[in-house]
């Protein structure tokens, strides 16, 4: 009987994805991770490829999905995504979901998920900075077009949408190879 031992195995799966062994162990060792939904969140890894694992964003990616905006946010960016776990979706009333996903909703969907967006990467830090400079907020450009403001919370950060909405961060810095994540625990709306 043939016996594999952890580095076997290690360059077996390596072989099958096309590296070294070397390489995978290497790549995954160095990679400092952030848990989100249950799942570690890689910085090798775009935004849409880390999203799918997360157990609490299997909304949101249902959403993306129905709105065509997977080629998007996989793509090169980088982005800055306010993302909205199931909880911040189940705050809605009830129906906005099911409404919003339907194929004649898709340009609202659209609308809607590209307001939690931002061109270019904005680290936790650099959106204190910015709220700091700007007097105790910041404004943000969405790629929806409409603005978001930053507010700072205790030691954390707040998002504001534009009906005055508010949204804490529950997790910050999850970054992305084409980005960064912000977990937010309210729906934004433009």
């Amino acid at each position: 009987m043939l016996k594999i031992n952890n580095g076997m195995r290690a360059a077996l799966a390596a072989a099958l994805l096309g590296g070294s062994a070397l390489g995978v162990t290497n790549v995954v060792a160095q990679e400092k991770t952030v848990t989100v939904g249950g799942a570690p969140m890689y910085p090798s890894k775009n935004i849409v490829e880390n999203a799918v694992n997360s157990k609490d964003h299997t909304t949101l990616v249902a959403a993306v999905k129905a709105a065509g905006l997977v080629d998007t946010l996989a793509g090169k960016g980088p982005f800055t995504v306010f993302a909205p776990t199931n909880e911040a979706f189940a705050k809605l009333p009830a129906g906005t979901v099911d409404t919003l996903v339907k194929p004649e909703s898709k340009a609202t969907l659209t609308k809607i998920l590209t307001y939690h967006v931002v061109a270019g990467t904005h680290s936790a830090a650099d959106l204190m900075a910015a709220v700091k400079a700007g007097s105790g907020k910041a404004t943000l450009k969405t790629v929806e077009g409409e603005n978001l403001t930053v507010e700072m919370a205790g030691s954390g950060l707040d998002v504001v949408d534009a009906k005055g909405g508010k949204s804490k961060v529950t997790i910050a810095d999850v970054n992305q190879s084409n980005g960064v994540i912000h977990v937010v625990d309210t729906f934004l709306m433009p």
